[in-house]
Parts: structure tokens; sequence; C-alpha cells
């Protein structure tokens, strides 16, 4: 359903003066109450809800803090100012856009800002970007709302909590089973089976011959027409792949529904994390001593501890450009953790970050992450600009937001639907690391495994 749009063009002076206030409401039933916060924030106000066409929603699942963030749920509504941007000059533009305004922000890189931070590589080639999701998007939130199992706090910068907390009650039970008016042709992909291990063996070809260490190399599928329900599919997503750092993003009429386990970027005071994933395995029925195996099995494996150590090296090296010397460390390296259809391989690289440092300075300095692209950096995203055959935009981006202190946290996109909506192109993409010793018929069915949460979610699994 199509909504009020935001679209008012605004600065810093129109923002209100007064600051942010909160309000906190008990409840009794957790999921209830977070199926009506997404209703509300997904329905036309004519029919009870916000009637907004931007708005930001984060979900933790309730994953240890280690790997996740340091909330349950956060929701941003609405849009009392914003920034979009295209590659080029984006970084500049947030800077100061973000200097002027001291209060939480929300938004998302698209990887098509490698063009800007990684300039020796060629920009993103004319390829198809259906989605559409600008380079770059950040806004100011109308509504902050943060949800827990015990209480909703609700953030405006009036004296209207408790008339939204009643807006949000007052909403119909959403129905979350299956996709609701979901009519998905069947997906079709950018790459045959044989086309994909044929750019795997071209991509090896470079790694023999020096040019690279890794490349992380992705492909798209997608489907058009597609009638779908963002909001049915978003409880779909989760149900199947409930992730430490999901969401479910709007811009107008393009939907992202992310199901995202890997941190790209975190700072909180002076101190950087980042935990890149590289490595996977599929889970063989969770508790079972053949699930046990297959755990063992990734921490084992050569090739995979290969990839991450080496993604790892990239991250320190990314770090240290912002970090102060001598302090930035591997806190973890090779760890194991269990998801719902996989197991990865995750390790925690943290720093200190230089003073006089602007948060916009570390995302710049070390995007994109280096899980989504190989070793050198420089030279991998300028292979992925001429193997892969669609733009990734949004895909193995960074979406999350900021606090008016400066503090941070970004996933990494993957495992992820987009949608757009006027278009009805349903897209998702999926991607390996691929390393001189890669097999290129393991790397295709990586792939799939990856894929298996989504195809989950849409009941083609």
């Amino acid at each position: 359903m199509k909504v009020a749009s935001t679209k008012k063009k605004m600065t810093s002076n129109d923002l209100p003066s007064g600051k942010r206030r909160f309000v906190s409401f008990p409840i009794t039933d957790f999921q209830k109450t977070k199926r009506h916060l997404l209703t509300w924030a997904s329905t036309d106000r004519t029919n009870g809800g916000a009637g907004v066409d931007i708005f930001c929603y984060l979900d933790n699942n309730s994953y240890p803090s280690r790997l996740g963030p340091g909330f349950e749920c956060l929701l941003a509504v609405g849009a009392f100012d914003r920034l979009e941007a295209s590659a080029g000059q984006a970084f500049a533009r947030l800077k100061a856009w973000a200097r002027a305004r001291r209060e939480w922000l929300f938004g998302h890189f698209s990887y098509d800002l490698s063009a800007e931070t990684e300039p020796g590589s060629p920009g993103p080639a004319p390829k198809p970007d259906p989605v559409g999701f600008p380079d770059l998007f950040f806004f100011v939130p109308e509504v902050l709302i943060e949800l827990d199992p015990a209480a909703i706090r609700i953030g405006s910068f009036g004296d209207d909590q408790e008339a939204i907390w009643k807006r949000i009650l007052a909403v119909s039970e959403p129905a979350v089973a299956g996709m609701g008016r979901a009519s998905i042709p069947p997906f079709m992909a950018r790459f045959k089976p044989e086309e994909y291990q044929e750019s795997v063996a071209g991509l090896q070809r470079h790694i023999l011959r020096g040019d690279c260490y890794e490349v992380n190399f992705c492909q798209e599928f997608f489907s058009q027409p597609a009638d779908f329900d963002p909001l049915g599919g978003w409880w779909s997503l989760v149900q199947a792949s409930p992730n430490p750092f999901s969401c479910f993003y709007r811009v107008e009429d393009r939907f992202l529904l992310c199901a995202s386990p890997e941190r790209y970027l975190k700072k909180t005071g002076n101190r950087i994390f980042s935990q890149p994933i590289k490595g996977t395995a599929a889970r063989q029925h969770g508790g079972t001593a053949a699930d046990a195996v297959a755990a063992l099995d990734l921490f084992n494996s050569a090739k995979d501890r290969s990839e991450n150590v080496m993604v790892v090296d990239l991250v320190r090296n990314d770090l240290s450009k912002i970090c102060l010397p001598g302090s930035v460390r591997v806190e973890e390296l090779y760890g194991i953790y269990p998801f719902p259809q996989v197991f990865q391989m995750i390790s925690t690289v943290s720093g200190t970050l230089q003073a006089g440092l602007d948060w916009t300075d570390a995302v710049r300095e070390t995007f994109p992450m280096g899980s989504m692209t190989g070793a050198p950096k420089r030279r991998v995203v300028g292979l992925i600009d001429k193997y892969e055959r669609s733009r990734r935009g949004i895909f193995s981006g960074a979406v999350g937001y900021v606090t008016p202190e400066g503090d941070f946290d970004f996933n990494v996109v993957i495992r992820s639907l987009m949608y757009n909506q006027v278009d009805r192109y349903l897209s998702y993409q999926v991607g390996s690391g691929i390393t001189f010793y890669s097999d290129p018929a393991m790397e295709y069915e990586e792939c799939l495994v990856k894929a298996r949460g989504i195809l989950k979610a849409l009941g083609t699994a």
C-alpha cells in the first residue's frame, strides 16, 4: 500500500529546538507488541497506522551481547530531516549534515560507495540495479521507539508519547503466518551454475598471478513481476532466520528485509569493533551429534581459516588507519557460532579511535567491509566490478544507527530480500569467498546454503 510521502526538504533550522523526550510503558506480551509496532509503522494513517514511507526497524532477536547490539529492538519512524547522496562526495556531505544534527540518525551505506572510498578502482559499471536504493541515505526520525521484553520506550519531540502508544495498540492484530498477499514468479539467476563456476576459475587465475589473495564473489536471483507483501515477508523471514543484525527498512518504495548475522562496525566511546564473518557450514539438525561434527569440521577447515584470517588482516589494516598505534588487536579468532540455518566462523577485531576523528571518518576509511570484498581491497573491488553481473546496491552495504553522542552500530547487508514496490522487482544476492583452494562447484553450493533461509521464508525451500 502506498502511503503518505515524507519528502519535505528541511534544514537543521527546521528541526525541533527541544530535546527528544522518552516515556516508558510496561508490556505483558513482547511478541504481540512487536507485531503491533511494525504493523502500525507499515500501515496507512487512515487505517490507524503511522502513515510514513521511511522507517528503519532493527532487531537483535535475543542474541548474546557479544554478537548482537546493546538493545533488543529499535524502530525509527518518519523523517524530520533526511540526506540522500550519490557516490562522489557522499561522505563529505554526510559529515557536514550530521555535524549540524546532534540527534539520532538512521540509514544506510550502499556498496556502490566503493567508487568513492576506493578511488583507484573502477566505478560501478552500467549493470542493472532495478532495486534502486540511493547510494547513501540517512534521516532524523520523527519517532524513535525502543522495545524490550518488559517495556516500550517512545521518544518524540513533543508530549504525544501516550497518544502514539494508544495508536500502536489500536491497530488490528496482524497475521504473521505465510506471505500474505504475495504472488512471486520463480526466481531467475544472473548466472547459470556453469557460468558462475567459470567465473570462479577466472578469479582463481588472478589469485595465481598474484593480483589478489581472496575475492568475495556474488550473484543475484530475481523475480518480476512480484506482488509481494513486505510486512508478511518480513515475519516469514525472521521466523526462518532470526539473526542478531536483522532489519526491516523502507525508503519510499524500496524495501530491505535483512536477516544478517554480521556486524560491520560499532563505536562505543572511543572504542571501535568489527566482527567479520568468513566460513559457513550448513546445520545438521541443531543439537545432534551430526550438528556438532559440522561445527568442528568448520573450525578445522583449512580453507575457511585461510579466508577468515585474510579478512581479519584486512580489517586490522583498515582499523589501523583510524585507531591509535598499537591499539588494534584480535579479540577472538575463528569463533564458531550457531545460527538457525548455518554455523558461521566469526572473528572480533577492536581498536581505540584516534582523537579528532568523526564517526563518518571511521566508516569512510573502512568501507566497504573486507568480508564482502577481499584482499587487497582496492584490487578486488575492480575484479568484483568486472566479474559480477549486477550492481550490488544496498546488498553488502550497511544499515544502522548513530546516537546523539556519535556512537554507532552498522550491520552487513547479507541474507536479505530487496523489493522495488513500483516495478514489482524482488531480489536477493548471495556470494562466497574465493581463494586459490576453492572448489568452484562447492562455492556455488555455499551460495545455495546461504539462500536457504530466504527461500524457506518464501515457501520455496
